[in-house]
């Protein structure tokens, strides 16, 4: 598993992880039973405290995208047959919020970060995966 934190980046690096697991997670890079590292591995490797990943894996157990089994390891959940349209539009916007700061500090102007969302979203439909239409407000 392949996660980056910016440690200057505005947003929190729990946040950072949650919502990079939560996207590998959504488009499939991390399956349903997936095991993801123990904590303590993951923070190690992140450079973090054990408090700041264990409050992203709290939170992806809370947004549904995980399953903590104790000491048997943490796993991708399995995917809902319907998402609640709730949870999917507050995943969006918080993917987007840390997007934008992303974007923001890496010196991306809008335009820019709109093409690269949009490349992204091309390339998921190219590879079989679902993509949202009208996400527009």
């Amino acid at each position: 598993m392949i996660l980056q934190v910016d440690p200057t980046s505005a947003v929190p690096p729990y946040e950072q992880v949650r919502s990079q697991v939560t996207a590998m997670a959504e488009s499939g890079v991390l399956p349903p039973g997936t095991r993801l590292p123990p904590i303590r591995q993951l923070a190690g490797d992140l450079g973090l405290a054990g408090g700041t990943v264990a409050r992203a894996y709290r939170e992806l157990e809370q947004d549904g995208v995980v399953v903590a089994r104790g000491r048997h390891g943490t796993i991708i959940a399995p995917r809902p047959t319907a998402p609640d349209p709730r949870q999917s539009e507050a995943r969006v916007r918080a993917a987007a919020e840390a997007f934008a700061a992303t974007a923001h500090h890496a010196g991306a102007d809008i335009d820019s970060a709109v093409a690269a969302v949009h490349a992204a979203f091309t390339h998921l439909g190219s590879s079989g995966a679902p993509t949202t239409r009208g996400a527009h407000r």
